[in-house]
């Protein structure tokens, strides 16, 4: 039951990475219906509104490829005759592993809100 519930979360983290991946190469991330909210001064300027696409663009596509390499794991585990069971420590991995995955995921969103300012450009 362990194997399932951890390989649906990194599934779940691969899908959202590789959507807002997806937002970044069709340079949809500063429009505010598909995309997301970011600062005026980013939407006003051509060149700012490329890097933050290129931005999602590259690390979420970087998220999606971390998120999906725990489910060959996960995915034998679960298709398995399910003796196998997931210790503390395993657990800890895990959960370390998926915040590495969030962080470089959400890296590019704190960027872009410093992209507006007199350091960013």
């Amino acid at each position: 039951m362990t194997h399932l519930f951890l390989f649906s979360c990194f599934l779940l983290l691969g899908v959202a990475s590789s959507l807002a991946a997806r937002i970044g190469y069709r340079g949809e991330v500063c429009d505010r219906s598909v995309g997301y909210e970011v600062p005026a001064e980013v939407k006003s300027d051509p060149a700012l509104r490329n890097r933050a696409n290129s931005l999602v663009a590259f690390w979420c596509t970087g998220a999606a490829i971390l998120s999906l390499a725990p489910l060959v794991a996960l995915g034998s585990a679960v298709l398995g005759d399910g003796g196998t069971s997931v210790s503390t420590w395993g657990l800890v991995a895990f959960a370390a592993y998926g915040l590495v995955v969030v962080t470089v995921g959400a890296y590019p969103f704190e960027k872009i809100k410093q992209l507006g300012g007199p350091a960013g450009r």
